[in-house]
């Protein structure tokens, strides 16, 4: 004897739409993850520490420095504020994509470096990177921190 259920039988059905919609938040949150992470990374100068940093490649490199006396250099050569203007603007005209790293002393004076930063951006450099001491690097061997 057969006897009939009850309860209605439903075949299961496996809802894709709730996965697809996880699927994008994921997507979108490691996005925006990624977008707003900041990587940063030229005369002898005693930089300050950071504990976040990583080595940057040295193509189309321009280093930018200030010793502790607050004297400019362009690469390793000595400069005046007055002289780094033209020369950064020079170096701007034959290659706009060049990668600017402001390294400054530790012990030197905040405006020295806000006064470079002031002179790399009247040249047109805007994509400016601030070279630090890595925590993170000293272990790798044979890095450039």
């Amino acid at each position: 004897m057969n006897v009939a259920s009850p309860i209605p039988h439903k075949k299961a059905r496996i809802e894709i739409i709730p996965l697809i919609d996880i699927m994008f938040f994921l997507l979108a949150s490691f996005m925006m993850v990624s977008l707003s992470q900041v990587h940063m990374k030229g005369i002898k100068v005693n930089l300050p520490t950071g504990q976040s940093g990583e080595v940057q490649s040295k193509r189309d490199y321009i280093s930018v420095s200030v010793n502790k006396d607050g004297i400019p250099f362009f690469d390793k050569e000595e400069f005046t504020y007055e002289k780094l203007l033209p020369k950064l603007q020079q170096v701007y005209k034959e290659n706009p994509d060049a990668k600017v790293f402001v390294r400054g002393d530790a012990e030197t004076v905040h405006g020295n470096i806000i006064r470079v930063l002031d002179i790399c951006r009247a040249a047109g450099f805007y994509k400016i990177s601030f070279e630090i001491k890595s925590e993170a690097a000293k272990n790798i061997p044979g890095s450039a921190h």
